[in-house]
């Protein structure tokens, strides 16, 4: 063969590599055009926020019909009227006048953009409030006057709902303050620091916001609705593990500040405990609920329940360690008797994100989720005794929540997905169905992801429903039958389709079994070129608790458009042991967190690339943020091969570090040697490709040290990584301009393998 062809043949084979162009400013402007709050401005009438004028069926919401161009318009579903809240003309006019009469600031506002975006009508809608600054204006709508009123005094916090009685906390002790008289009765006397009353579990971003760990906070209570009684809590941490954060740039400057604060770790015995009591106003009695104390495994506080319109009832529900059981019990708020009136068990877990009880104000009837067959369904109970009466649904799908019941007629209406054929399995569509299981029927038909709003007396609903590529359409429709009444609005893209922006495209393909079906979404540049060869990303999540890649319009959003206007194809997937599928599709990743699902990523990225031979195989980066900052380096460590170049961000990198309640849910308890061997520390020996650490030093959710612990570990194993703390960062980061740009930059720097321009500056993120 001769030199030439040989060096011909080379240079064919390596061309579509050296025709990727070198990285330039223009492109990393376009990436910052591209970023989520830049394409926000870009795009209008999305959805609509329906405000309920009287809790009756007519609302009013604020259409824009540009940045600086809106109008409040009133729907009328009874005689499907839609009209302006009220003459903008008008209330401008008077608003200015009174304005220049007071010598207020105008700030050149017009009738179609008038200073406000929100209003509250009074109960004879004969005036309408709003806000502009700190100033409270009311406008006549009968003599088109506008005035100031005075301030409104802040509502107290902990008081009863006839407002003659406001619950306090002093000395960690309870008391109980007239609002007429002022006067004050002290209701306990044992309380003592960690061992207090009506005091929810602090997190450390309230002491750094507060700058103390004396972190001011009203009781928390919950009052019955005749203002007789109400419960509270109290919680004891005295034994419990401490978490820390060292703010090492005070806002003041200075020595840097330390911060503890209770953090349970998945496997302690000693984390906080409450519980639960009732007082009574008028003989100041305090009555113990007779039920073992329920355990808390994150911030907050322990209510899972709240009183219903019969003073004497409250119900609640508690889960076991490691979420094996949930058990539902009865108070009887006279003498504080909690038997269980129900409990469901699972070899496995209930699956406290989807999990949920509703119950009936009249306390007759039940309605249970439980995944007991497979798929997420609901069951009817009698809620006084826990006593089965029939299953609600039933069927191969998944019931997603339920948006409204009308108690009178008997009637649920819920969203589910996967029960129509021939669809994407995540899309949610609206049903209605009888208590008893009965004439079961399809609301919202359209081919789409639906998201839907009821009014208040249930005979209507919004309907705002899109795909990834199909931008939303907001319709108001009849609940009987689903009838449309009227459209409300089409999106407006016009603005965000002008930039060159495409949607992502949707796809659907076969896990690591062949056969079942996972989908996700790619995102490619607005210059793409299909001759070209582009490395992937993998955009990676896969906490068990939901599913991630897109299914609706709102993927405009996603931070996956900027990082394909650099030079890259990104790829979203929701692979096997995600939420809203089957129980067997979901329990893949129980105690195996470590999975993550990568396997099926690395089935789909391969049958894409068969499709697409612009994808690179051998250019494979991975990122992601908090559990996804944990499967970025797990991929890393377990398929070195594949993953070779990695962002994580906040990730909780040893499962034995993270919070208790997420982590005994999906790993289980008591803390066994899987823990360990999923761990991230425990296999960074193993890592081959390059890797960048983040993580903001602040960080409350995810600790710090989860980051710095791996660190450890890999400089033990004399492995080369970059590090990257945030200072003032808690666990999100994606208002740190600096942060969004070195991620950037390494993948430009190794899968690209140029340089990126140096110190990039994205001015549109500079804070006003």
């Amino acid at each position: 063969m001769k030199i030439q062809t040989f060096l011909l043949i080379i240079f064919i084979s390596i061309m579509p590599y050296i025709c990727q162009a070198d990285i330039t400013i223009e492109d990393y402007k376009r990436a910052e055009q591209f970023l989520p709050q830049n394409l926000d401005k870009l795009v209008f009438n999305m959805s609509i926020i329906p405000n309920w004028i009287n809790n009756g069926p007519s609302f009013w919401y604020l259409h824009r019909q540009t940045q600086d161009k809106k109008v409040f318009l009133k729907v009328d579903p009874i005689n499907n009227i839609v009209t302006p809240l009220f003459d903008h003309e008008k209330l401008a006019n008077a608003l200015l006048n009174e304005m220049n009469k007071t010598s207020h600031n105008s700030n050149s506002f017009t009738s179609s953009n008038l200073p406000f975006d929100s209003i509250s009508i009074s109960k004879t809608g004969k005036e309408i409030e709003f806000n502009i600054g700190s100033d409270l204006w009311q406008y006549d709508l009968k003599t088109n006057t506008c005035k100031i009123l005075p301030p409104k005094p802040p509502v107290e916090e902990g008081i009863s709902p006839d407002e003659k009685w406001t619950v306090l906390t002093h000395n960690y002790n309870l008391f109980l303050r007239s609002t007429k008289t002022k006067e004050e009765f002290q209701l306990t006397t044992d309380g003592i620091q960690n061992y207090d009353y009506a005091t929810p579990v602090l997190g450390g971003q309230q002491m750094v916001d507060q700058g103390t760990e004396n972190v001011k906070q009203p009781a928390d209570v919950i009052w019955s609705p005749d203002s007789k009684r109400f419960i509270t809590y109290r919680i004891d941490q005295r034994k419990s593990g401490k978490m820390h954060i060292i703010q090492s740039v005070p806002p003041d400057g200075g020595r840097p500040r330390a911060y503890s604060f209770t953090y349970p770790l998945p496997g302690e015995i000693d984390i906080p405990s409450a519980d639960l009591f009732i007082f009574e106003v008028e003989s100041r009695k305090m009555i113990k609920i007779d039920a073992p104390p329920l355990s808390l495994r994150y911030y907050g506080n322990p209510w899972d329940y709240t009183f219903f319109p019969d003073p004497n009832t409250f119900f609640y529900y508690q889960y076991s360690r490691g979420y094996s059981s949930v058990q539902l019990r009865k108070v009887d708020t006279n003498n504080g008797a909690a038997p269980i009136i129900m409990e469901e068990k699972s070899p496995t877990y209930i699956d406290a994100t989807t999990f949920t009880i509703q119950i009936f104000k009249d306390c007759s009837e039940m309605i249970w989720y439980s995944e007991r067959n497979n798929w997420n369904h609901l069951y009817r109970y009698d809620a006084n005794t826990g006593k089965f009466k029939n299953p609600i649904t039933q069927g191969p799908w998944v019931v997603r929540e339920i948006v409204s019941i009308d108690e009178k007629a008997k009637i649920i209406y819920f969203t589910a997905s996967g029960k129509e054929p021939n669809r994407n399995l995540y899309f949610r569509h609206l049903y209605r169905v009888n208590l008893d299981g009965s004439n079961l029927k399809l609301l919202t038909p359209e081919n789409a992801e639906h998201f839907v709003q009821f009014s208040p007396d249930n005979r209507y609903f919004i309907d705002n429903y899109s795909t990834v590529e199909q931008p939303p359409v907001t319709l108001l429709r009849n609940s009987k039958d689903g009838k449309i009444i009227r459209t409300l609005e089409k999106a407006d893209i016009h603005l965000l389709l002008e930039t060159g922006w495409k949607p992502p495209e949707p796809f659907c393909a076969k896990a690591r079994d062949g056969k079942t079906d996972i989908y996700g979404v790619i995102y490619r540049p607005v210059n793409f070129d299909p001759s070209k060869k582009y490395p992937i990303i993998d955009k990676i999540y896969t906490g068990p608790h939901n599913f991630f890649a897109p299914k609706s319009f709102w993927a405009y959003r996603s931070e996956a458009h900027s990082f394909a206007q650099l030079g890259f194809i990104v790829i979203e997937i929701d692979g096997m042991g995600t939420s809203k599928r089957s129980r067997e599709f979901h329990n893949m990743s129980y105690k195996n967190l470590g999975d993550g699902g990568i396997d099926d990523h690395i089935a789909g990225f391969t049958q894409l690339s068969q499709k697409y031979p612009y994808i690179d195989l051998e250019r494979v980066g991975i990122y992601g943020h908090s559990a996804g900052g944990y499967d970025t380096v797990h991929a890393m460590l377990t398929h070195p091969d594949f993953y070779k170049v990695g962002i994580s961000s906040a990730g909780n990198h040893d499962h034995r570090m993270d919070k208790a309640w997420w982590t005994e849910l999906w790993m289980g308890y008591p803390v066994e040697k899987h823990y360990i061997d999923q761990s991230n520390i425990t296999n960074a020996y193993k890592l081959k490709g390059k890797l960048m650490l983040i993580h903001g030093d602040i960080d409350e959710n995810v600790n710090m040290s989860c980051t710095i612990q791996l660190v450890d570990a890999l400089m033990k194993a004399n492995k080369d990584f970059e590090l990257l703390i945030v200072p003032n960062y808690g666990h999100g980061l994606n208002k740190s301009s600096y942060f969004i740009r070195k991620r950037w930059d390494f993948f430009v720097k190794n899968l690209l393998q140029t340089d990126p321009p140096k110190e990039y500056h994205i001015k549109s993120m500079d804070k006003k």
